[in-house]
This record gives C-alpha cells, structure tokens and sequence, in this order.
C-alpha cells in the first residue's frame, strides 16, 4: 500500500506530514503467508497492525471449537483492542490468504492517539463496533452450544427410561411365557375351595409388591436365598429352586413356608411357588415400564416448560417450578458428584417475566457452580420475599471468586476460565435478563468455600 492510500486510512486521515512521517519510520512491514497465526487469543499484545494487503481470519475459541468472528480487509486495524484495553488478546487472528501488514508499537499507537483527535475518534468508533460485533456473534454461539449441550443432557437422561422400557418389553415376553406355563399347570392341579382362596391371595400380594419391592442389601439378600433354597431341598420342592430370587423380593421367610406347606401338598406347593413368582416377576416388568414411561413423559413436561413453547413471551412464572426443570433439564452433569439442596418459600408469588429467558439465567448460574467446583460439591438454592422482590439465591461450596475480580465477572468477554472453556458471556447475558429485561438486581458475594449469587426480581410490573 503506497503512503498516499495510507493517508486514505480515517485512523491517519488527520496527521500532519510531520506526524505520518514519524509513524511510518516507527512502523514495521509484516508479511503473513496464508494459514500462518499472527496471534493467539490469550497472548499479551504489544502491536496493533494495519493491512496493507490480503485477508485475515479473527477467530475465538468457544466452548471447544472455533468461531469466526470476522474477515479484515485492506485498510483496516487489527489487534488494537488489547493494545487500548491492556489485556490478552480477546480472539486469535490467522492469514486466510498471503498478507501484507503494517506493525505499529504500543508507544506510537498510543502517541498517534494523544495527537490527533481524528485518529482518536476513528479509533473509538472502530473499537465500538468491534465489540459489538463480536458480542452478537458469541452471544449466538453461546446460545447453540448452551443448546447443543442441553440437547445432548436431555438425550441421556431420555436414554436411560427408553433402554429400560425396551429391556423390559423383552424380559416381559420371557416372563409371560412363564406365567402362562405356570397358570397352566395350576389349573390341572385339584384345588379346594380354600386353596384357591389361598392362591388368589398370594397372586394379589404378588401385585401388590411388584410395585414397591422391598430393598435388601446384597449380603441380607444372599442369606435369605441360602434359607429358602435349604427350605426347599429339605422339603422335596427342588422344582422352585429357580424362583428363589422372586420369592426373596416377595419376603418370604421359612415359617411363611411352613405354613403354605400345611395347605399345600408335595405336588401342589412347587406349582404354586412358580406361579406366584412368575407373577410378581411379569408386574415387576409392568411397573419398570410404567416408570420408565413416566420418566420420559416428565423429561419432556420438563423440556417444553423449560423452553416455555406455545407460551406468551411474557407470562407468570412459577420460579421454583422454572429451577426444578432446569436442575431436570441439568441431572446429567449433576449426577456425576454434585448434591442439591432446596429451601423454597411458601409465601412466594409469579412473577410476571419472560421465562424462557430466566430458565437461561438458571442455567448458566448452576452451571457455572458446576464447573468451579470441579463436578463435585453442593449446591444450596434458595428462595423468599423481601417487601415486592422476589429473591432467589444459589450458593455453592467451590474455591470462590477472588475479591479483585468480583465487580469484572458480569463484564461481557471476561472469564476466568481458559480461552476455549468460556466466552465470558454466560453471566453477561444473565445480568442483562435480569437487570434490563426484568428490571431486577444480580448480586454476587464469594469468599473461599461459599459463593452466592442473588437473583431479586421485583413481583408486580
């Protein structure tokens, strides 16, 4: 790029000949071949750089992967941002094609900027819309991996009910086969009145405990099998012996068996067992589906108030209901090691709000207490009424936040995270829901081991 198409440049359009001359002898030609890294998000900037010729790629790492931030051409300034700011470098930036480019030291950008107010003036202007830029496109990436990675949650805690549902269809056939074997051997037996009493009895039980077994520990278990197996082979019933499992969930002990076999004789008693067993087993089945099928129906309840679809954009939220979907929406990354305490108040009222987006404000808040604590702690949520807010606090047990950097952690683009973990949005964006959208206050207060974050919404608009 000749001097005269330099001075065409609004960041050098208001310099005396003096003042150019001075910069240029300052100033370094750079050039970049295709694919190279001029800098990376995250290293200290001590140049700024116009370009002379080519193209260049400003990329920033977010959540693992690369966004594209913008395309810079002949004529523009870039990495300037931390230059003014004295920061990292927000985004890395790469040759998309063989460039040319003019390197301007931290002390002559800074000189050029004292002494000339058009240059100030570009200057803003270009930062500003920047940042802008670059806060609307992260702010839309932020949104499709919050997206993906609650869709790849949801997934899982669906995978889990639909495996059982399927295991269970298939252990049901075997099962009714077996019961109808056993009904069928059951019914060539000459029972008395008082047998079958007796029977339609213990088939009622059956049901009745097929949907609340019992819950024995591995050890207790074992010992109640070895008895009723010893039971058995003492009592010539070896033909049950495969039923011992069942009849151990059922609760039976040897004095119930001693009683049946006052009932029933050496031919009956086996067939009876089997029957009863196969029962409680095809019920157990019955009722494993059922709660799979309850699960998946309560992830999808929970999925579509979460997202509030078919709903007004403003409406009355339940925000205890809005945090109960959102932890369920959650559960998979919360299993792993974290518990969760709740303390609701009774007396709290809806809100009038946009509840998708302060599910939103949920999400990020829990998530970001995940993630400082390392997937493994606690986290209290809280709710009650001040006067005509509405206040709901998260507290976690995680290492804290550092005093200096408390009144930075709802500035846009900053993080403590590592470049590629966090964009330094997620509470950004939560802070603007609760304080711009719903005229609200989002409080934080840390010390190492508790950190809080205050949520006061006001009840009535």
């Amino acid at each position: 790029m000749s001097l005269a198409a330099l001075k065409q440049i609004p960041l050098f359009a208001g310099l005396s000949e003096e003042d150019f001359q001075r910069l240029c002898e300052m100033s370094a030609e750079v050039k970049l071949p295709a694919g190279e890294l001029l800098f990376e998000e995250g290293s200290p900037g001590s140049k700024a750089y116009v370009i002379e010729s080519g193209q260049l790629e400003v990329l920033k790492a977010s959540v693992g992967r690369d966004v594209l931030i913008a395309v810079r051409g002949p004529g523009e300034i870039i990495g300037e941002v931390a230059l003014l700011d004295e920061a990292p470098r927000m985004a890395s930036v790469k040759a998309r094609a063989d460039s040319v480019l003019l390197a301007i030291e931290k002390e002559s950008l800074d000189e050029l900027l004292k002494t000339s107010s058009t240059a100030l003036n570009a200057m803003f202007r270009s930062v500003l819309m920047r940042l802008r830029d670059t806060q609307s496109v992260l702010q839309q990436s932020e949104k499709m991996a919050q997206l993906g990675t609650l869709t790849a949650g949801v997934a899982h805690e669906l995978n889990n009910p639909a495996a059982a549902i399927q295991r269970g269809e298939q252990q049901l056939r075997q099962v009714l086969s077996q019961l109808l074997a056993a009904q069928s051997a059951l019914e060539t037996l000459k029972l008395t009145k008082e047998q079958k009493g007796k029977a339609d009895e213990l088939g009622a039980e059956a049901i009745r405990s097929a949907a609340a077994p019992p819950e024995l520990d591995a050890l207790a278990r074992s010992d109640r099998a070895e008895e009723i197996e010893a039971w058995l082979a003492s009592h010539q019933a070896q033909a049950a012996m495969a039923s011992v499992g069942h009849l151990v969930d059922l609760g039976f002990t040897t004095k119930q068996l001693d009683d049946l076999a006052k009932i029933f004789d050496v031919q009956q008693f086996p067939a009876i067992l089997t029957w009863v067993a196969a029962a409680y087993a095809a019920y157990s089945l019955l009722a494993e589906i059922g709660q799979g099928a309850k699960r998946i129906s309560a992830i999808v309840k929970a999925l579509k108030s979460y997202s509030y679809l078919d709903q007004a954009p403003i409406q009355a939220v339940d925000l205890k209901a809005g945090i109960e979907d959102t932890l369920l929406i959650l559960a998979n990354k919360l299993r792993s090691g974290i518990s969760v305490s709740r303390d609701y108040a009774e007396d709290l009222p809806t809100i009038q709000g946009y509840g998708s987006e302060l599910n939103q404000v949920w999400t990020n808040i829990i998530d970001n207490a995940i993630d400082a604590m390392g997937g493994k702690g606690e986290i209290k949520i809280r709710t009650r009424r001040e006067g005509d807010w509405a206040v709901v606090e998260f507290e976690d047990n995680g290492p804290g936040i550092p005093a200096e950097i408390q009144s930075k952690v709802f500035d846009a683009f900053f993080t403590t995270k590592p470049p590629g973990k966090g964009t330094g949005l997620g509470l950004n964006i939560s802070f603007n829901i609760v304080v711009h959208k719903h005229r609200g206050d989002l409080r934080v207060f840390s010390q190492p081991g508790k950190t809080r974050f205050e949520v006061w919404l006001p009840i009535s608009s």
